[in-house]
């Protein structure tokens, strides 16, 4: 049996490797097409004009769902691992999985709100990601120092935590740089600029702050990575539980179907019997 084969590792694996393709394409792309220049654009710029924001649009949608289930599947392994006498542990995790959600969705957000679109939208989206998805990692490091290490490793807890103080730094870089950049602008429509010269106003800040973005991007990225081994030990099955041998409401059908049920009452479904 192959790694990725092994409980559900493949979901923070497929995150990881589809999220950073996308960064990837989509930069190759625009750089080809002359629409960013090579020199460590925003990542938002490389998604702005088609036709890579129309993949880049697409395949973020997929880092958004995946990014969704890897935090729930999360949720429920921490959930089982804790038991329900963990009162504590059981309302950070819950709270952990909000965050999660709400950061995945604001990923969607970003991609299908283009900064030079719908700005403001944008930059909601680009808070809910970086912001919440933040605040995630921090609740989930604080888990990891709880459950080690009669759980996990004490080193699976220091790596988090060192991942998240470079979300921390890159966080605060990316703030400060941005505030200054667009501070020396005044009059400039800073979203629309795609292309800068080296020695004009605000250039120092501008690459400052997307090296910062990237930095950003790649320590969520590499956050998720420390999921794989976790997720090689858990997998999640579906139950179906009929509630009627029947799809038909008796009430609406004249009680058709209630002497349709009363009929058949001694005869067992398939489906009730796990057959296909």
């Amino acid at each position: 049996m192959w790694w990725f084969q092994q409980g559900l590792c493949f979901l923070p694996a497929a995150l990881v490797v589809w999220t950073a393709a996308s960064f990837v394409f989509a930069y190759i792309t625009a750089v080809v097409l002359r629409h960013v220049d090579p020199l460590v654009p925003y990542i938002s710029d490389t998604g702005t004009m088609a036709p890579e924001r129309c993949v880049f649009g697409i395949m973020l949608d997929v880092s958004a769902f995946l990014g969704m289930a890897t935090v729930y599947v999360r949720y429920k392994q921490v959930e089982a691992l804790t038991g329900e006498g963990e009162l504590k542990l059981n309302r950070q995790n819950r709270f952990g999985l909000l965050l999660g959600l709400i950061s995945s969705f604001g990923m969607a957000v970003v991609a299908n709100f283009q900064k030079t679109t719908l700005f403001s939208m944008h930059l909601v989206g680009a808070v809910l990601t970086f912001g919440v998805g933040a605040l995630y990692i921090l609740v989930q490091t604080v888990l990891s120092l709880h459950m080690q290490p009669h759980i996990h490793s004490r080193t699976i807890y220091l790596l988090r935590l060192g991942i998240g103080l470079w979300t921390l730094g890159s966080s605060i870089s990316m703030f400060v740089s941005s505030v200054i950049m667009y501070t020396s602008l005044p009059g400039v429509d800073v979203p629309q600029k795609l292309h800068w010269t080296p020695g004009e106003t605000g250039y120092t800040a501008h690459i400052i702050s997307t090296v910062s973005e990237w930095s950003l991007a790649f320590s969520f990225i590499s956050f998720f990575l420390t999921y794989i081994r976790d997720f090689q030990k858990i997998t999640l099955r579906a139950e179906a539980h009929l509630q009627s041998s029947h799809l038909y409401d008796a009430w609406s059908n004249g009680g058709a179907a209630a002497r349709h049920l009363k009929h058949d009452a001694s005869e067992s479904s398939p489906l009730l019997a796990g057959g296909t």
